[in-house]
């Protein structure tokens, strides 16, 4: 099943009976619930605040979504800037149908129910709790798949809230419940759908964590106050005989640019590597356009290439327009890659890195069109002090660069 946005008519039809008026979002909250695997249910908040605008709630986040339109009894939700969308139908005042990604073919079932505010049930008062920092692991007994990460949590009576943070960025906004000794935690923006599950002593924790209905992977965590992972700035960097980056890609007029082009000369740059379907590239990407903004006539320039699972090129663009639409993005966004967004097939684009690890990665070029840092990841707004760590020290880093 396909729905395309861009076809769908507006709220008010005509039929050859005459006008015949659709079924709206009435106003209020409304509990949604994604289906995943092993019969898990995947929660989440919304609240409606017109028929054509609402907000989903993840913890502290608040995602504002006014792109809504009816066509007879259906109704379709695209969450900005993401390709993934909500076709369902009215059951009464509540809603049945699916969360769909279409250039991934993903269709996870969805159904939301009107005047419901909790995202989780609980059956028993909080035996444990989970506030604190844990030494995690992921997938950790699959040869290959195996990768670290460090879960911040803070639990009020029986709430908890909190991210786990990896190498490569964070599982953004989680909000959930500690239920007897059973995390439960889950976060939707629209590009990710993540469930976490895990039964929880004092010291350690051994759980489930879901990504829709199409992957699932163990985790396992100690608690470990003084743990850290490694340094971000350590994890990805040029191969042996290269001081510098190349490359040419196209922009969505058709226009092919260069790092050699006379824009990027005795300029320091910032070469993002990010994809449109990515959230924490959002969240760097909000980030980035506010900077770029005040420093833009200071000899500074920012350009975004961008690796899309686009089937076509055409729907690549429409995305990356969509994108710089929405943040108001006036730094050049490139179509590096459509089709696939596979880190190995990245890094063939760019073939002096050791590797592309992660979306986003941001390459820090001098105005001698030196390379001087490789920052791995995106420490987003989830993850509180690590994201003002962040903040500080780009800031401050460009500040050394623009006055060497």
């Amino acid at each position: 099943m396909r729905y395309l946005l861009s076809c769908l008519i507006p709220l008010i039809l005509l039929n050859c009976k005459g006008e015949t008026e659709v079924q709206q979002l009435k106003t209020g909250t409304y509990r949604a619930v994604l289906e995943v695997q092993d019969d898990k249910e995947l929660p989440f908040v919304f609240e409606v605040l017109s028929p054509t605008s609402l907000k989903i709630y993840n913890a502290e986040e608040e995602i504002e979504v006014d792109e809504v339109v009816y066509r007879n009894d259906s109704i379709f939700i695209a969450t900005p800037v993401f390709e993934g969308y909500i076709a369902a139908t009215f059951e009464g005042d509540n809603l049945k149908g699916s969360f769909i990604k279409e250039s991934l073919d993903h269709i996870v079932p969805f159904s939301a129910e009107f005047e419901n505010d909790k995202r989780f049930e609980t059956q028993s008062k909080p035996t444990q709790d989970v506030s604190g920092i844990w030494e995690t692991v992921f997938s950790k007994d699959v040869e290959g798949d195996a990768y670290i990460a460090k879960g911040v949590f803070k639990q009020i009576g029986e709430k908890v809230t909190g991210t786990f943070r990896t190498t490569t960025g964070d599982y953004r906004y989680l909000e959930g419940v500690m239920d007897g000794n059973e995390m439960k935690l889950s976060t939707f923006d629209g590009a990710h759908a993540f469930l976490f599950t895990a039964k929880v002593t004092d010291s350690t924790m051994e759980g489930q964590f879901y990504s829709g209905n199409h992957w699932k992977e163990p985790f396992a965590a100690k608690r470990n106050a003084n743990y850290e992972l490694p340094s971000a700035d350590d994890l990805t960097f040029l191969k042996e005989g290269y001081d510098s980056l190349e490359f040419t890609f196209p922009d969505e007029n058709g226009n092919m640019i260069s790092l050699s082009d006379d824009r990027f000369k005795n300029k320091v740059v910032i070469v993002q590597i990010m994809g449109t379907w990515c959230p924490n590239c959002l969240d760097e990407s909000k980030y980035y356009t506010k900077f770029y903004d005040t420093y833009k006539d200071e000899d500074f320039e920012i350009v975004a290439l961008a690796f899309e699972y686009a089937k076509t090129e055409q729907k690549a663009f429409k995305s990356i327009a969509r994108l710089r639409e929405k943040l108001d993005i006036s730094y050049p966004v490139l179509l590096a890659q459509y089709g696939d967004s596979d880190k190995v097939k990245a890094q063939e684009k760019l073939p002096m890195l050791n590797h592309v690890l992660s979306y986003p990665t941001s390459i820090f070029i001098d105005k001698t069109g030196k390379v001087r840092k490789i920052h791995t990841g995106f420490n987003g707004p989830a993850t509180g002090e690590k994201y003002a760590e962040f903040v500080s020290e780009f800031e401050m880093f460009v500040e050394l660069l623009l006055n060497e």
